[in-house]
């Protein structure tokens, strides 16, 4: 794609939805780009002076204007002012970096068919899954999601759940300009929080469920419940909210939305509903209003994850029967209960990116339902360091209940001692099933001895890693693929 021309603001025209406490220096200053780092900032061009967990963009305000920015955003003016810059004093840097940024860009989202996907777990599925579809159907899509950002088929790394307001709303603009017309975004708890999605119009929102999961950083579960809420609590009236009614969270995220309410449901009355009539090894088969359909997804997890889609896409003025059609021939997303099976002893690994007990749960469940008696299930499983700490526990605890043998080991470590981490979980093991676990911090080495305690037909769960490419310790990502390493012990097996 060939780059378009600069883009130009006058300061003046970025403001308009900003809360602006006071402002100093020049007005009539020509804006050509943003930055949140300072490294970055030079002449035409705002710095935004954000307040990080690690780090206090105030602190660079400074380095920002010896490099020539031309603005500064910030909560707290610096103790003197230089003349030729120009400061916007906000109650809320981030607040106003998403304004504005949205401003910048043209409102790329008020021009697309933006639909957010919000939960615990199932959100890279239904987004990714949403993508497919309507590609399938002739549209032209973008996907924002934690494995990739999509254009059509053309894949643009992520780095994160959900990217900062100004490479999103880039993104989004970059979206538009290739023809798309649908958008799916997977919309985290951190993102609501931070203000990443404020500014944006979404035409939809769907929730999957909410579970134990990021009180590392909410603090509290009634604080992450409140930052899922807040993304129904911005829609508009024009806008869709469709929840699980199965969550006994799903009706809180539809209390204070002026959005159209919706449900979907396995088990009671809703907007969209299905039947479970089988979950087997090599698919679902559900009645999804009153039609009978077979799914190449596995796992009643995954009976929601389609239930979702189908009532997004429906509400979003597909046919249902097209809808079913289509999805009823796709595959889930990379590293979410991704099969592999060992060519000579028929020995399956299942990669999956369960890192938190619900999910977990939910896989060692979906694997208990469609495992022969005659299989044994070892499972491989961490917890990433500088994250919730009480899940550490509880992970190891499920993984003993749901399988014959367990492997704990590291997971991504981050700046956490291993040894700590899996000490924590260690402590979620009975006394009486200290015989089925093994500890083993090296990850390749725990995959290894998973696939060779295994016998022939027995199933090897890797959980907690699924599409990630890397393993992170103290600081430096290195390369790490949970599927690739489950492969070459498999491809060992048949020498």
């Amino acid at each position: 794609m060939t780059n378009s021309a600069p883009i130009t603001h006058q300061l003046v025209d970025l403001l308009p939805a900003v809360k602006v406490i006071a402002q100093h220096g020049p007005t009539d200053v020509v804006v050509q780009g943003l930055t949140l780092d300072s490294r970055q900032a030079g002449p035409s061009m705002v710095f935004f002076a954000l307040r990080g967990a690690q780090t206090d963009g105030h602190q660079f305000i400074d380095k920002a204007v010896t490099q020539g920015t031309a603005v500064v955003v910030c909560e707290n003016l610096p103790p003197s002012l230089d003349p030729a810059t120009a400061y916007v004093q906000v109650p809320d840097s981030a607040e106003a970096m998403a304004h504005i940024a949205a401003a910048f860009y043209g409102h790329p989202s008020r021009q697309l068919q933006l639909i957010g996907v919000t939960g615990t777990n199932g959100k890279t599925t239904c987004a990714t899954l949403l993508h497919k579809l309507f590609r399938e159907l002739g549209y032209h899509v973008g996907l924002l999601s934690t494995v990739q950002n999509q254009i059509d088929d053309e894949v643009i790394p992520a780095t994160h759940t959900t990217p900062d307001a100004i490479r999103l709303n880039e993104l989004l603009a970059r979206m538009l300009r290739a023809g798309c017309t649908y958008v799916f975004m997977e919309v985290s708890s951190h993102a609501v929080v931070q203000h990443r999605t404020t500014a944006l119009r979404f035409v939809g929102g769907i929730f999957t469920n909410l579970t134990h999961d990021h009180l590392d950083y909410h603090g509290t579960f009634d604080e992450y419940l409140k930052a899922k809420k807040g993304f129904f609590d911005q829609l508009g009236k024009e806008a869709f909210a469709l929840t699980n009614a199965d969550d006994k969270r799903g009706p809180v995220m539809l209390q204070n939305t002026a959005a159209r309410r919706e449900t979907y449901s396995l088990r009671s009355m809703a907007t969209f509903r299905a039947k479970l009539l089988e979950n087997a090894v090599h698919g679902l088969h559900l009645e999804v209003d009153g039609r009978e359909v077979q799914f190449r997804l596995i796992g009643v997890f995954n009976a929601y994850n389609l239930l979702a889609v189908y009532g997004a896409a429906v509400l979003l003025g597909e046919d249902p029967t097209e809808v079913l059609t289509v999805l009823s021939g796709l595959t889930s997303a990379p590293g979410r209960f991704e099969p592999i099976v060992a060519a000579r002893t028929r020995i399956t690994g299942i990669v999956d990116y369960a890192h938190t007990p619900d999910a977990l749960e939910n896989v060692l469940s979906t694997i208990a339902q469609i495992r022969q008696p005659s299989q044994q299930v070892i499972t491989v499983v961490g917890c990433g360091g500088n994250r919730d700490a009480a899940k550490r526990p509880v992970m190891a605890n499920l993984a003993v209940k749901g399988s014959n043998r367990v492997v704990l080991t590291s997971d991504n470590p981050r700046f956490e001692d291993p040894n700590a981490i899996l000490t924590q979980m260690q402590a979620g093991v009975q006394a009486q099933d200290l015989g089925k676990v093994l500890t083993i911090p090296d990850r390749r080495e725990a995959i290894k001895t998973a696939v060779a305690l295994a016998q022939p037909g027995d199933i090897v769960l890797v959980a907690g890693k699924g599409h990630e490419t890397y393993q992170e310790v103290q600081g430096v990502r290195g390369a790490f693929d949970d599927k690739q390493v489950l492969q070459e012990m498999f491809d060992l097996l048949n020498k």
